[in-house]
């Protein structure tokens, strides 16, 4: 999901998915030390997403 695409959503949606995104990032890490993770730069693109996810969040709360 795009930065666009998430200011048209709801909070109440981009809460859903921030809790699916928090899952695969535990996910991810998990894979990682197991060692069957192959993809390692999902871990970075899954985290900079969580964070566009709380900004656009905090200023939907915020307006």
């Amino acid at each position: 999901m795009d930065a666009a695409e998430m200011k048209t959503k709801d909070p109440a949606s981009l809460k859903a998915a921030l809790l699916d995104l928090r899952k695969q990032q535990v996910n991810l890490r998990f894979a990682k030390q197991t060692g069957t993770l192959e993809k390692t730069h999902e871990i970075r693109r899954a985290r900079r997403e969580v964070a566009r996810l709380k900004t656009i969040l905090q200023q939907k709360e915020g307006a």
